[in-house]
């Protein structure tokens, strides 16, 4: 008799559900004596609703006939700092996560509800808050796609107008907390993956675009404060100082490894506007250094620490654009080119579309005393280097370079070891990019590259190979390398590691071989390294369990495994 009185009730049950809705609606105001009881009724509805999108469908038919979402956003409004924005934010979250029917998300997102939601003024004081807000932001870009984005948009016309899960989310974009920033990033990367044409042009467009410049300017300052840490003058103690280097050199990489991954999205616009802002903003400023003299170049950052920058660039992004344009900077000392270059024409990488090179040479002329007398109105591309090739080699006389002009020259041969480890890690560094061009290889000139260019050219672009930076100085580069392995033991193992490897490319790519003096030194390297401690080694750096005497074990090696001749 009593049986059905006592009976259960079922959580997940459309009656259950309609009056679970029905409390909620009743809620005119939240204040902190009614906040727990609305907390309760909200984790219901995200509890029932997730259930009901996989095993009931009239739950979530209940879900949009009650439109329970608009109960979210009035509960938010008539919040009386109850700090309900939290939990509700945390609840959405975890229903939108777990919705799999593209009816549900359809319906979500559509009305206008999770837009609200995500324009709603909160109150971010230093609490908890930001978190939840930007899991609910991440929440739904992880269900946005080519259907669904188009309900987040504001749409005038034919243009975009308003995008709030973007522009809101970018408002965090430097938060103090690493897990956001994570967050945002992995958010954006969404919509970038996701958007269309008109998407593109809101994002493309200022303000909206100043994101991507604002991250130049901050991967900048990060190269600035590690350009500070290096010349310290300081009583900083040593490992103080390694420990700050390694720590700002990997948000450096961070922040690269993140341009990346926005260039790796392949949307051409996007890949044009990121890679001008990049070239723009950080590579050229960074290279003003080996254009001008140190006197006249006290605000900017110092060479080491651009080539080294350049370096992880390329290492890192790459891509055809930034290569080339990197290439023409460096070599552009080299270049006896009596023409210039269109802010229209042609820059040597079509591919891309992007031609700051052409933007910033008259910026390049005024720092390097250079005025070239205009000769037609030619571009500085693949086609015109193998055209004048007769008047490039005429100008690489180094005798007959002014000081101004020897560009790179000046550090592969400074007393600074640092500084001509940089630069010849640089150029070893664009000499084996696959993206960089065929008619500038011969100019750094190594066999390697040097050899692929001479089966797609005519002969008369592979001549000048003989007269190119590594093969002119290439006993000079060797012997300053292994005096530095055989007779500097004070430096670092990882600066150790560096000209070990550095050695071990350049001699694999050398036809000509070690003459006698070289060959001496090379013998002295390998003794010298053999005394030192295990513990001093670099082990692992670029190579797992790799060290700096394996890899000169390795260079005696090549002897046998290369074409390379020695003395």
């Amino acid at each position: 008799m009593f049986s059905s009185f006592w009976r259960s009730i079922d959580r997940f049950s459309v009656q259950h559900f309609k009056c679970v809705i029905s409390e909620l609606q009743k809620v005119k105001v939240v204040n902190e004596h009614n906040r727990e009881y609305v907390v309760d009724l909200l984790q219901s509805i995200v509890e029932i609703v997730t259930y009901g999108d996989r095993q009931d469908p009239l739950i979530f038919e209940c879900f949009m006939e009650h439109q329970v979402l608009a109960d979210f956003v009035r509960i938010l409004k008539t919040n009386e700092n109850s700090k309900i924005d939290a939990p509700l934010l945390q609840y959405l979250s975890i229903m939108i996560q777990n919705m799999d029917s593209e009816q549900a998300i359809y319906y979500c997102f559509s009305n206008g509800y999770i837009n609200n939601i995500i324009s709603h003024p909160y109150k971010f004081d230093g609490g908890d808050l930001a978190s939840y807000y930007v899991s609910f932001l991440r929440a739904i870009s992880g269900k946005i796609n080519g259907d669904t984005l188009c309900l987040l948009v504001k749409v005038h016309g034919d243009a975009v107008v308003s995008f709030p899960l973007y522009t809101e989310a970018l408002r965090f974009a430097y938060h103090e907390e690493k897990m956001i920033q994570t967050a945002i990033r992995s958010l954006v990367l969404n919509i970038y993956n996701v958007s269309d044409d008109m998407v593109y042009q809101f994002i493309l467009t200022p303000p909206v675009s100043e994101y991507f410049s604002d991250l130049v300017h901050r991967l900048r300052d990060l190269c600035f404060c590690l350009d500070t840490i290096l010349y310290d003058k300081g009583e900083i103690e040593i490992q103080k100082r390694k420990n700050g280097l390694i720590l700002q050199s990997d948000k450096i990489v961070d922040e690269l490894y993140y341009f990346k991954d926005i260039l790796s999205v392949g949307k051409p616009r996007l890949t044009k506007l990121v890679t001008e802002n990049l070239l723009n903003g950080l590579v050229f400023p960074a290279l003003f250094s080996l254009l001008v003299s140190k006197d006249n170049d006290e605000s900017g950052l110092s060479a080491v620490t651009s080539l080294y920058i350049v370096s992880r660039l390329l290492q890192i992004v790459g891509g055809r654009s930034i290569v080339n344009n990197v290439a023409c900077v460096i070599l552009y000392h080299f270049l006896n080119l009596n023409a210039t270059v269109r802010s229209e024409g042609n820059a040597i990488d079509d591919h891309d579309d992007v031609k700051p090179f052409a933007k910033c040479l008259s910026e390049i002329e005024r720092i390097i005393c250079y005025a070239p007398e205009l000769n037609g109105a030619e571009s500085i591309t693949g086609n015109y280097l193998g055209a004048h090739w007769e008047d490039f080699m005429s100008g690489f006389r180094t005798d007959e370079i002014c000081s101004k002009r020897r560009g790179i020259l000046e550090f592969v041969f400074s007393e600074d070891c640092r500084l001509w480890l940089a630069s010849i890690f640089l150029l070893l560094i664009l000499a084996e990019s696959k993206d960089l061009d065929c008619s500038l290889c011969p100019i750094i000139g190594l066999y390697g590259t040097g050899d692929v260019m001479m089966q797609t050219n005519s002969s008369s672009t592979s001549k000048p190979a003989d007269g190119s930076i590594f093969t002119r100085f290439m006993p000079e580069i060797v012997n300053a390398l292994l005096k530095v392995l055989g007779f500097q033991q004070s430096l670092s193992s990882m600066m150790l590691w560096h000209v070990g490897w550095c050695l071990l490319r350049l001699l694999s790519l050398n036809r000509e071989g070690l003459n006698s003096d070289n060959l001496l030194l090379f013998t002295v390297s390998i003794q010298q390294l053999q005394l030192i401690s295990v513990t001093h080694i670099a082990s692992g750096y670029l190579f797992a369990q790799s060290s700096t005497c394996s890899f000169l074990i390795k260079l005696w090696l090549s002897k046998i495994n290369t074409k390379v001749h020695w003395v």
